[in-house]
Parts: structure tokens; sequence; C-alpha cells
């Protein structure tokens, strides 16, 4: 039976200016195992388009093409893909070896393509060096040889695994006369050893090494004669199973494309990694500054205590703000009034009830609460030692959110004793050793101003912006007393809870504002600092990310002319096999390894970045401002992957839908 078959084939090609030109006019020969065919024509003849069909790199053709009693023209994408793997083996005029693979690589691409184990595919390839006699030559590269050990490396290539046709295009084409006779001879032996070797040239000293000679002119085949019978060799053909490449060997062999361009290759990382460095360097520089302002904020409050105000204050801005966009002057009136009466402590709708401290005691890890009072005066509180008197803006309680370093000298007044605590600035105002001596302190207690003596036994100091006024502490059981004695009552405008792990601090100051109350001033001027500079963090980062956009363009460049660079190869890759999949992953896997390495690289700029920083501000102001978290490192390097794969889309799929004939033509 014969092995390939042709009935009837013609092949019509579109001319330029319209209409159709006819390159195969019918062609019908038989072609058996063992045989070792010439084609032979002059250029135009219609040769290379009979080679082309035969070979499967063509199948818009007219007739049959009947391999295995079936037409290569109705072969499904998975059957043309097989039969390039298993069925046809090519030998090039030009070699087409890829440059920047040694030979054992070279041999066994094809069995790469077809998802070969390593070890057999270098096993087999050794073997076939061996057997063309490259045995000493095997780890060397394409330019390192001559013409005659490339066609070699490329017949061993075209025996890897194991077809049954041989097509070899012009194989002796590019060289001398000695080392014609020494591939003819080679090409023979493939032929006695029971495969169908189909030969085209234009030589007749080369036709006359062949079994069998088919002429052919205006694609007609004018003669068709045979020469000599091969005897053949009974060799065992060793069954070789291909299946599809797979994504992993498509990496390795990206890896190995970008070895070859490594140079190129590290300067388009470190180009687009220093992109990367700056939007992670932006992340970073914020989160640093953003946790030393709040580190600043909260050096001098207690990590246990979580401050609690109902949010009548913040209410009354709100109202008084809305009274004036609507041009009501009684509105703002009022308003301005409750936001006074919530700051001055006047306001019953600032006192926290029953209801409100048992919502409290509700939430999870608080192990104490603490009542407490503030209020503001603009001059109704006094305190006078000897003939010297000051205001004091703050009337306050003592409380355990004081940190033990905002007591500078003395300590926290006790209930019952008359003891109270003042700041360190206005005890400056009236003596220099105000510390344990008696003052008379003037105080507004709701619509009353009492007159009393109390004794100072602590200084207090805050870096807060509240702290650095005139305040006043005393107990709340004191407080409390002086309300009752004078015919009032004291209500908590403050809570202090206290968790049981400073863990826990930051959900308990969740869980009270889920429970419709607010924080101290303390904290809401942390979260409008870190909402600032959340919003400056990201709009240099917007910015820094520009470089992005030029770090892609350059991948998608480079990509592109590794395409073009790379076009026979292409084309050798799909004679071979190579399905579009297998072509788009390899050069998706170089756009992935390229985005991988800037990622890398953006990762390293930037931690030695941060480390040069980081040591100038420590050594300035005692302080690191850039924070490189793990996430942000992953954040580069993602998004350096996702936007080099993007720019790898266009290149991929254009080399995937390069036409094999053109490609193996490219110079």
């Amino acid at each position: 039976m014969a092995v390939l078959e042709l009935k009837n084939v013609k092949k019509y090609y579109k001319m330029p200016g319209g209409g159709q030109y006819e390159a195969l006019r019918g062609v019908s020969a038989k072609f058996n195992a063992g045989e070792m065919v010439a084609i032979v024509g002059e250029s135009g003849s219609g040769k290379s388009t009979l080679m082309n069909t035969i070979g499967g790199l063509d199948s818009d053709f007219e007739g049959e093409i009947l391999y295995e009693g079936k037409n290569l023209r109705d072969f499904s994408k998975a059957e043309m893909v097989n039969y390039h793997k298993k069925s046809i083996g090519f030998i090039f005029q030009n070699f087409n070896l890829i440059p920047h693979l040694d030979l054992i690589d070279n041999v066994s691409i094809a069995m790469t393509l077809s998802n070969i184990d390593e070890s057999v595919r270098r096993e087999r390839a050794k073997e076939l060096l061996k057997k063309v006699g490259l045995e000493e030559h095997m780890y060397k590269k394409p330019d390192q040889l001559s013409g005659g050990q490339k066609q070699r490396v490329a017949i061993a290539r075209a025996l890897v695994n194991d077809p049954d046709v041989i097509i070899a295009d012009e194989p002796t084409g590019a060289l001398d006369a000695e080392t014609t006779d020494v591939i003819l001879n080679m090409i023979r032996e493939i032929a006695v050893e029971g495969k169908l070797v189909l030969m085209v040239t234009h030589s007749d000293k080369v036709a006359s090494h062949c079994s069998r000679v088919l002429r052919i002119d205006q694609g007609q085949i004018i003669s068709d004669q045979e020469q000599v019978k091969l005897e053949h060799k009974q060799e065992s053909r060793e069954e070789i199973q291909v299946h599809n490449m797979n994504m992993w060997k498509a990496v390795k062999l990206a890896f190995k494309n970008m070895k070859a361009k490594l140079g190129r290759n590290a300067l388009v990382s470190t180009g687009m990694g220093i992109g990367i460095m700056s939007v992670i360097l932006m992340l970073s520089l914020g989160k640093g500054v953003t946790s030393y302002v709040s580190d600043q904020m909260n050096t001098y409050s207690n990590p246990l205590v979580t401050e609690v105000h109902k949010n009548t204050t913040a209410k009354a801005r709100s109202q008084s703000m809305s009274a004036m966009q609507q041009n009501n002057s009684a509105s703002v009136a009022k308003a301005r009034q409750q936001g006074i009466s919530s700051l001055t402590g006047t306001s019953s709708a600032s006192a926290f009830s029953d209801k409100d401290l048992k919502k409290l005691k509700k939430i999870k890890h608080v192990s104490k609460i603490q009542k407490g009072f503030t209020a503001l005066s603009l001059g109704g509180n006094q305190v006078t030692f000897k003939k010297k008197s000051a205001s004091v803006i703050y009337l306050n309680t003592v409380n355990n959110s004081i940190a033990k370093s905002e007591v500078k000298k003395g300590r926290l007044p006790k209930s019952g004793s008359n003891e109270i605590m003042i700041d360190s600035g206005t005890a400056d105002t009236l003596s220099k050793k105000l510390l344990g001596k008696t003052v008379k302190a003037k105080l507004q207690l709701g619509t009353k101003t009492i007159t009393k003596k109390f004794k100072v036994v602590g200084l207090y100091e805050s870096a807060s912006s509240a702290g650095q006024m005139s305040t006043l502490f005393l107990t709340y059981k004191d407080l409390k007393k002086l309300f009752k004695d004078n015919g009032s009552t004291l209500k908590a405008n403050v809570v202090y809870l206290t968790s049981s792990d400073k863990k826990y601090t930051s959900d308990i100051k969740a869980a009270v504002k889920d429970k419709g109350f607010s924080g101290s001033m303390q904290e809401q001027m942390t979260e409008m600092f870190d909402s600032i500079l959340n919003v400056l963090t990201y709009v240099l980062t917007a910015i820094a990310a520009v470089s992005l956009v030029v770090s892609a363009i350059m991948i998608l460049v480079v990509l592109n002319i590794s395409v073009v660079e790379r076009t026979q190869e292409i084309g050798v890759m799909k004679a071979l096999g190579a399905r579009r999949k297998d072509i788009r992953r390899i050069f998706s896997s170089e756009a992935f390894l390229l985005g991988l390495a800037s990622g890398i690289v953006g990762v390293v700029l930037t931690g030695l970045l941060s480390l040069a920083i980081n040591h100038f501000t420590q050594s300035a102001f005692d302080a690191a401002v850039v924070t490189m978290t793990p996430q942000y490192a992953a954040i580069g390097v993602v998004v350096s992957v996702v936007i080099s794969m993007i720019a790898g889309i266009l290149p991929s799929n254009h080399a995937s839908k390069l036409d094999p004939i053109d490609a193996l033509r490219k110079e």
C-alpha cells in the first residue's frame, strides 16, 4: 500500500491585480515506503508548492493527498498537528536551525513540542547526532559548525520522531560537491531503512542518487522514471508517543530563548523595574509617613484605653453648616448654641445615659468602664496663686487614658483630698515651684461659678493639640461632689473603656463607632491626617504609574522585534508540529518572565532605596518613613507580570498566526 497518494491535486494563487494563477495542474502520483524520490524542476515549476501541500504546510488545494487513506485537506487541526509531529520530517536547504540552542536542543525541539520527557528526548537527540557523525559537537551552537555539519543536524532533527516521510527541500543547495555526496548518501541511507524520502531539487546530479525521478514543469508531472530499486534493511522502529506541549515546557523553552538575548532583556527588565520601584516606593512612603504621624499622635495616650464621646458636637457642627447654606439666621444661631453647649459640657444631649453605658458594657474585651467629664471655658475658669492668676480653658476629670509620660512632675489627684493637676504651662505662669502648693480655683459648674481651694499634686504635659492648652484635672468623684454641693447633678459626657489587652483596642474603637459614638479629638485628627496622606499617596502612586505605560510600550516593542527576528524559527516550529497555542504560550511565557524579572528588580531597588532613605531619616529625626511590606512587594511583582502579559498579547498572537511557508522564506 502506498504511503502517500496524490489524486488530481490542483493549487491556485490569487494574483495581486485580480484573477488567479494555477501552480499545480492535476498532479497525480503514488509514493511507497523505502523510495528516494527526486522531484526535479526549474524555478517556478511548482515543485516547492507540491512539497508544501504534501508536507501539510498548505491545505488550501483541490484534489486529494491521501495519507493512511485520508485526505490531508480533511484533517482536523489536531490531526494535522500530529501529522507534522509524527509522520513528516523536514530537511531545509538553509538548515533553519535555531541559533541560540545547542545541537541537542535543536534536534530534540520536535520532541519538546511533543511533550516528551527531557531525559528521553536528550538521549534520542544524542543517539541521532552520533549517527550523523556529530558526537563531538553536540554541545555547540549552530554558528560554530560548517554548512555540511549544519545539514547533518537538520537530518537528525527530521528523524527525531521517527516519521514515515522525509521531505528534503534542496538539501545540498548550499553545500560544496564533496559535502553534497556525504549528505546524499546519508539521505539515501534513510530511504534504505524503509522511509519515504521526497527530495526537491533542480540538479540532475542530485537526482542521479535517487531511486526514482519525477519531473515537473508548469505545475504538471511530465515524466516519472524509476532508476533503481533500493535494498531495504529490516530495522525495528521505536514507537514514540507524541502529545501536545504543556505550559511548563513552554516556560522552559521561553527561558532558553531569553538567555540568548540576556543583555537586552536585562536592560528591559531594569527599565520596567524602575517604574515598578516608583510605584512600590510611593506606597511604602505613604504607609511609613502615615504610621509615623499615627504613632506620634498616639505617643501620649494609653494603648489600652478608648475615649468615647457622643456625636452631639459633630451633629451640631453639621447643623450649623447646613443652616448657613440655607441662609437661615435663626437656625444658624440655634445650631451655634448647641455646639457651644456641647463644648462647654452644659448640653444634656452630650451626656451619657444609663442606656448608653449598657451599650458600651456589651462591647467585647472591655474590662473596665470609667465615667468622665470634660468642658471648655473661655475665661470662666481661673486658678490664682498669691497675686497671680491664669485662665484655664479645659476642665477634665482624671482618667485611665492619661499616660504616665504625660505626668511630668508629681502624681495624679486622689479622690476626697481636694487635689488637682494642672498643665505645666499654667503652673509656670503662676510659679516655678507650684507643685505641692495650695491654689484658689474659680470654676464654672453648669450655670454656677464656685471658688474653692485645691492642692496642686501633679503637672501635666501632652503632645496633642488639646493637651497644650491650659487644663485642670480633678477626680470625677470630687467634681461630682462639687456639683452636688452647689445644687447640680454631674452627668458624664465622656466615657473611657479599658481593653483587656491592647490587641483588642482597635476592635473596641470600631465597635464604638458601630454603636453610634465617636472617639477622641485626637483620634479624629489622626483619621483626618491619615485620609489626607492616603489621598496624597494614591495621587503620587498614580503619577508614578504613568512610567508603567512607557514600560508596557517598551516590552511590546521588544517582543515585536523578537517575533521579527525569530520568524524563521516560528516557521520551523510550525513545520515540526507546533500549534498556534504553543507559539502563543512560548511568547506569552517570555512576556511573563520579563514581567517577573522586572518585578523582582523593582522590589530589590525599592528595598535598597528604602534602606538609604530610612538611614537618612533615622539620623535626621529618629524615624523610618519608608515601610515596604511583603504585600507591596507582591503587588509590585503582580502588576509587573500583568502589564508584561498584556503587552505580550499582540506579539504572541501575531507570532501564532504567521504562515509557516512565509515564515520559512523570511531572510
